[in-house]
């Protein structure tokens, strides 16, 4: 039918052309069209009502399906056919979809909103959709040759829940960060600072409608409608932006929120956003923590962990570590998967003192082949040979009594074994990597310092209270080597504590030509590195570069090329993507702090720290995690 009538507008086209030249022709023309569109719209005529009463007759005699049944229905419903055309339909259906004109024939798609046919036709129970501004529910129901819609009017119940949703309460526990760090510079200055900050959360929560109040000098709370949650989300909480602008000589202030989002009361609301203000403040504050049904989402994140200069916390939990170790028979140590400098130092650390000061039998696990700090290992162990142990010993080690040390992680996905870890009652864990949300919830004593630069700072400091007086040269070097690769030879993430431990441990003999010997590479390693970073592009300030096949030593290489391609010029962060296995692609990430590699590394499963951090993909190449990194950047 369509051609036909673009034929006869063809036809007319051309006979008013013809006017210009010769009257008796147009009209001829013109006749003849006007006839050809009376056949034409005779035609259609008759056609639909021939559709109209075969099809309606095939359903009839099927389905027995008539018109006064039909009609009886007390809620808009209609017969459509196979193909989701229109055959019949009651008066109430008509008043909502029609108005006035026939519709049989039409699809149903033309009025039903964002509706394919299958989703109609095949679904399950009903379907929410809209329509002329009203929100409707669309119930389908087979039958031989065809379907039966029946409609509701949900328009009203449909606002009524929504602002139910949109007025559900949340409890948001916020925390001023370096309020203290502020007074320990200026009382007065520190004063204004949170009068800034108190008149900002103030301020922000009347805009909202929201409930405020101050909980004591640093932390507050405040209650938001779900409407005003949803659209800070969507903003990316830009309070945390302006409470940043906030300054005190060099120092900017942070705050840290904790929401509690979708709980059916206020109580269990506030108890989520306690969990999650923890699990802000220890990811390094700065940042906003959403739990909502037991999963977490953040924001913000893009300052440097605050130090904390107080020692107490230390010698507190260096009392509770002491009373752990007295109360087992043996002690195993265990650090993450493919264990660097770091991992082993920290570990070397808690061995001395158990085995010195405490005189109870110790034991590092590890995989020494799959190990980065292979060389270490073995100097270690040409002087104790029971020093290090396998996986499967130590499992034939574990019992009641046995305490297990976990260091440089805090997931139990990451030990060297979960096998081990599912196996031992007690766990004390020491790590200094920002709080990820699948963390070990069963310790006995959970030390987890953000701030610290490495978990060998923190063993340095943890043991001094427990008794470092046995230890070696060797052992000190081993932490040392530790704090020198977190840091990058004292450069990142490097405070006041970090020199501190350095100190104490150049006075156990520690020697930093010998400890900088650790970080030495073959020639054939140093030209790899290098292919590494010749090869590298940059995409929004990040350095991204690949290895080339499998390699021996991946992990190190491209940790160590990921070092060297931060200083490359306007590069703020630098990522190296290495295949370990034919199902394991690696990405080692750095940076100077400007960018969170973290928070790149968390949307593609991994974790680490600010400055450092890493993921291990599987069932994947190079080129698909290239591409999966390039997204997860781009989306900072």
């Amino acid at each position: 039918m369509p051609i036909y009538l673009i034929f006869v507008a063809v036809m007319l086209t051309m006979a008013f052309a013809s006017l210009r030249y010769n009257k008796i022709l147009f009209f001829i023309e013109a006749g003849a069209s006007l006839v050809l569109f009376a056949v034409v719209l005779i035609m259609m005529l008759d056609f639909k009502k021939y559709l109209r009463q075969s099809v309606k007759d095939s359903v009839l005699s099927v389905a027995d399906i008539s018109d006064d049944y039909i009609e009886s229905f007390k809620l808009p419903t209609a017969v459509i056919g196979e193909y989701g055309e229109i055959l019949m339909y009651n008066k109430l259906f008509k008043q909502l979809f029609f108005k006035s004109h026939d519709a049989v024939g039409e699809s149903i798609f033309s009025y039903l909103k964002n509706d394919s046919l299958d989703s109609l036709l095949n679904s399950v129970g009903s379907i929410d959709t809209e329509f002329d501004g009203k929100k409707i529910t669309v119930y389908p129901s087979k039958v031989d040759k065809g379907y039966t819609i029946t409609v509701v009017d949900n328009t009203y119940f449909k606002n009524l829940e929504k602002e139910y949703y949109d007025t559900k309460k949340s409890v948001a526990l916020v925390v001023f960060d370096n309020i203290y760090d502020f007074m320990s510079d200026s009382e007065e200055e520190a004063t204004q600072a949170m009068i800034t900050i108190e008149n900002l959360l103030s301020r922000w929560a009347v805009k909202h409608n929201s409930l405020y109040r101050k909980l004591s000098d640093n932390k507050y709370l405040i209650i938001f409608d779900e409407k005003v949650l949803h659209t800070q989300v969507e903003k990316k909480f830009k309070i945390l932006d302006k409470v940043r602008q906030v300054e005190v000589g060099s120092r900017n202030a942070t705050i840290s929120i904790g929401i509690g989002r979708g709980c059916n009361t206020l109580t269990e609301s506030h108890a989520c956003a306690k969990k999650a203000l923890d699990m802000a403040l220890g990811r390094g504050g700065d940042q906003v923590a959403i739990l909502y049904k037991g999963e977490y989402e953040f924001f913000g994140g893009v300052s440097k962990g605050v130090e904390r200069t107080s020692k107490v916390r230390v010698r507190v939990i260096a009392e509770s570590v002491k009373n752990a170790i007295l109360s087992c028979d043996k002690v195993l140590i265990m650090g993450h998967k493919f264990s660097d400098l770091d991992c082993i130092g920290a570990a070397t650390g808690i061995y001395s003192t158990v085995t010195k000061a405490f005189s109870k039998r110790a034991y590092i696990v590890c995989d020494i082949d799959k190990s980065m700090a292979k060389p270490l290992i073995e100097t270690l162990s040409q002087r104790n040979k029971d020093m290090f142990i396998t996986v499967d010993r130590a499992q034939s080690l574990c019992n009641d009594k046995t305490l297990l040390f976990v260091v440089d992680t805090h997931s139990p996905d990451f030990v060297e074994s979960p096998k081990v870890y599912k196996a031992c009652s007690k766990v004390v864990v020491i790590d200094h990597h920002r709080k990820m949300v699948n963390f070990i919830d069963n310790a006995d004593v959970f030390f987890h310092e953000p701030t610290a630069s490495s978990a060998s700072e923190m063993v340095t400091e943890l043991i001094s209270y427990l008794g470092d007086d046995g230890l070696s040269k060797i052992e000190a070097e081993a932490l040392l080597s530790g704090i020198m690769l977190d840091t990058k030879n004292f450069v990142i993430n490097t405070g006041v504590r970090t020199f501190e431990a350095a100190a104490n441990l150049r006075k156990k003999a520690a020697d930093t030509v010998t400890v900088r010997s650790m970080f030495s590479s073959s020639i054939d390693t140093y030209k790899d590195k290098h292919k590494i970073v010749a090869k590298a592009q940059v995409v929004n300030h990040c350095a991204i570069s690949t290895v080339d096949g499998i390699v021996k030593n991946a992990r190190l290489l491209s940790a160590q090329a990921a070092d060297e391609m931060l200083t490359i010029e306007d590069v703020y962060a630098s990522f190296v993507i290495s295949q370990i296995d034919t199902k394991t692609v690696n990405i080692s990430a750095r940076s100077y702090g400007k960018i969170n590699v973290q928070l790149i590394m968390e949307k593609l499963g991994g974790g680490g720290h600010q400055n450092m951090a890493a993921v291990q993909l599987s069932d994947t190449t190079v080129e698909k995690a290239k591409e999966m990194l390039t997204s997860a950047i781009k989306s900072i």
